[in-house]
């Protein structure tokens, strides 16, 4: 994480984001669930800011957070900075037990290896036949989510228990895609009540919240931003 030459006063909090991103709404929503103030500050990923790519020189990608000017990257780091930068603001997002916290850690893990892997290359295979092995490893990334469900919450509303957590926020970054997926691949639902209930009853526990009202994008424009990169990732392969 390189220092940035601006991004705010001592102390001030500002998110670099896109609203389509899952990893930039799961820090909007741990900072909303943590009751901190922040900028939010909408990117251009198509003509991205010097501010930017100043911020994440490595990578250049959202989310950044800007915490009196100096920046923090990486979605998953940015939620674990909250709570040691902010001890005191809100409910810790990390459990304090330490098996607790690793078994979190993993199957955040998971969400971003898993399902976003799945989840990409089933809006963007280059043919029929990978978007529907990508769909089925979709399917089963979120099988196996739902049993974390079913063992982590020990039967309450969220993966943390009776108050949403880590994992609560890092899957909850998704749930704009997962409920627009009926759009953007022709009818194939991925939050499915009769496969997944619990993942099902749960996404609408979570996105009723105050922390997701408002960050968690409706399912139109999702799928509208889905067709766009579908355009872009087709008009590269014909041009290479």
């Amino acid at each position: 994480m390189a220092a940035a030459g601006a991004g705010g006063e001592d102390g001030q909090l500002k998110v670099l984001g896109a609203w389509p991103s899952p990893f930039v709404n799961r820090v909007r929503m741990a900072l909303h669930l943590k009751g901190l103030e922040y900028e939010n500050v909408e990117e251009d990923l198509a003509d991205k800011s010097e501010l930017l790519l100043a911020s994440n020189p490595v990578h250049k990608k959202v989310p950044v957070l800007l915490h009196g000017g100096k920046p923090v990257c990486e979605s998953l780091l940015i939620l674990e900075y909250l709570d040691d930068a902010f001890p005191g603001a809100g409910p810790a997002v990390l459990p304090a037990d330490p098996y607790d916290r690793a078994v979190a850690r993993f199957w955040a893990a998971y969400v971003d290896g898993k399902l976003h892997g799945a989840m990409v290359a089933a809006l963007l295979g280059a043919t029929e036949e990978a978007r529907a092995a990508a769909t089925a490893d979709a399917f089963a990334a979120l099988d196996a989510l739902e049993g974390a469900l079913a063992e982590r919450s020990g039967g309450k509303g969220f993966f943390a228990g009776d108050a949403p957590g880590y994992l609560d926020v890092a899957l909850g970054g998704f749930i704009g895609w997962l409920r627009a997926w009926d759009r953007i691949a022709g009818g194939i639902k991925l939050l499915d009540a009769g496969r997944v209930p619990l993942l099902d009853a749960w996404a609408e526990r979570f996105a009723a919240l105050d922390a997701a009202k408002g960050v968690i994008p409706d399912p139109e424009p999702i799928a509208e931003f889905a067709k766009v990169l579908q355009a872009r990732s087709a008009a590269a392969a014909a041009s290479s």
